[in-house]
């Protein structure tokens, strides 16, 4: 059958029960997609085309032999931030060149108990730190939709193989929006969960109290499939919740009404320099969730506009913490020096990007002796102010919409001169992140250009099941999420 890897993984999974294709024939025509679509994208780093191949043999077997599982002989891409046991794991950088990762994260480990194949590594901002994936040290990604501008980042490779059809699906992750607005950028569904309900044992950690793992895929429902499967307690992870997991896909109904429920509006995400069309596009997306039955309720986020300040301080801190590890010592690149403190610095200077070495020398700062109550004390405490922003909002109502983004995608090369400004394009999602709440982004339009606009919808903590109702029942009654790039 052609044309296999444009299907979802709720597609390819009834006609994969039904006996209408194999796992082989999937798998192979998503190869055949990357070699076709991959020099233009240049999604993915790394592709293990016999592993994944083996994989869908061994997938064939298990249905032949009775086994039903929720990815059974489904091509999933992987962030190459995440360990799989075998593969390479550069986090697209220089000093983690020649790693092979010894063991499988938790979420890898889920993957492969319900069937999944895994494809391949796709690109990232080097240690997940960027908004466009041109911080990255071993290739460049461009937006499917236009290769003349980014897919955003840090998870790039991820959203751009899910838009392209190289993937079924993907994992990515998110520490200030890393899946939300790539997902925005190039038109596919991302979700970010509460904090603690994705184990993170096997990420490599940028931020850990911001890092969260997530899904990126063509649909609300194959999102929510996904969803189901990553979470779950996992005692390797001390931030993981011990809580039940709801059945996210198979809670999914037809049923698009949405009446009964509120849903609030942020005065403060509609930001001054906004795209006209990216305002226009997520105000006509509330007119029509208010259509299907929704009242929309005005709330207030007031803290909302020290969020980008406060991240940009926590998360350095904790990247500097994090990233202390690659000296050169235990694994990695190394440079020899004439004694220890040369060869640290000999191989930091070497293996990391500017954009790492911009953090980590700014995380240090923050956390030194005289600075460390002027800033990252500081910044906590606004952080849980933050936190009780969303806490009185969702009082009011049961989710928030909002942009993702202020614009659609930029250029390739308009902001890498100005780090400052590719930080801000992060305003409208780090609030999230600092407080640990869920969100996901879906497409409500397009530009002028053709570029994609993104939705996102924020629930409380552990508020998973409302979030992807609402993006469902936005998805089924409009047309935006079928629209593909002209590859």
């Amino acid at each position: 059958m052609a044309d296999l890897h444009k299907l979802t993984i709720a597609e390819l999974s009834e006609k994969l029960a039904a006996g209408e294709c194999t796992s082989v024939e999937v798998v192979n025509d998503v190869l055949a997609s990357i070699d076709t679509t991959d020099g233009k994208v240049g999604a993915y780093l790394t592709i293990d085309r016999n592993s994944a191949l083996e994989q869908a043999k061994a997938a064939d077997g298990a249905r032949t032999a009775g086994k039903e599982l929720p990815l059974l002989g489904i091509p999933v891409a992987i962030k190459d931030l995440l360990n799989v046991k075998g593969q390479p794991c550069t986090c697209s950088s220089k000093i983690l060149e020649g790693y092979t990762a010894p063991y499988d994260a938790t979420v890898i480990a889920k993957l492969r108990e319900a069937g999944a194949v895994l494809l391949g590594r796709v690109n990232m901002d080097e240690f997940a730190m960027g908004s466009s994936t041109e911080n990255a040290a071993l290739g460049k990604t461009s937006n499917p939709w236009n290769s003349d501008h980014v897919p955003g980042g840090s998870s790039g490779g991820s959203a751009a193989c899910v838009a392209a059809d190289e993937a079924i699906a993907a994992l990515g992750s998110d520490t200030g929006g890393s899946i939300r607005q790539p997902a925005a950028f190039c038109g596919c569904v991302g979700v970010k969960p509460t904090y603690g309900r994705v184990s993170r044992y096997g990420l490599t950690a940028f931020a850990s109290s911001l890092d969260q793992i997530g899904p990126l895929a063509k649909t609300v429902k194959d999102s929510a499939i996904l969803l189901e499967v990553l979470c779950g307690h996992d005692k390797m992870d001390s931030s993981s919740i011990d809580m039940e997991v709801p059945a996210f896909g198979r809670n999914l109904s037809d049923d698009t009404s949405l009446a009964g429920m509120k849903l609030g509006l942020p005065k403060e995400y509609f930001v001054e320099g906004m795209d006209p069309e990216v305002e226009k596009a997520v105000r006509d997306a509330v007119g029509h969730c208010k259509s299907l039955g929704a009242e929309i309720v005005d709330v207030s986020l007031p803290h909302s506009k020290y969020a980008i300040a406060v991240y940009y301080i926590i998360a350095t801190a904790e990247a500097s913490a994090n990233l202390a590890r690659f000296d050169g010592i235990r694994y990695g690149l190394r440079i020899d020096g004439k004694n220890p403190l040369e060869l640290y610095g000999k191989t930091r200077a070497a293996g990391f990007g500017a954009e790492v070495k911009r953090r980590v020398i700014l995380g240090t700062y923050v956390l030194s002796s005289g600075y460390y109550d002027a800033y990252y004390k500081r910044a906590q405490k606004v952080r849980t102010l933050i936190r009780n922003d969303f806490t009185e909002a969702f009082k009011q109502c049961d989710a928030i919409l909002a942009p993702v983004t202020p614009t659609p995608a930029y250029k390739l090369g308009e902001k890498t001169d100005d780090p400052l400004k590719m930080y801000l394009d992060d305003i409208l999602t780090t609030p999230v992140n600092l407080a640990g709440n869920c969100a996901l982004s879906l497409p409500c339009g397009f530009s002028s250009t053709g570029l994609p606009i993104g939705l996102q919808i924020i629930g409380d903590s552990f508020a998973e099941e409302t979030i992807l109702k609402v993006g469902h029942a936005y998805e089924q009654t409009t047309e935006w999420h079928k629209q593909k790039p002209g590859l």
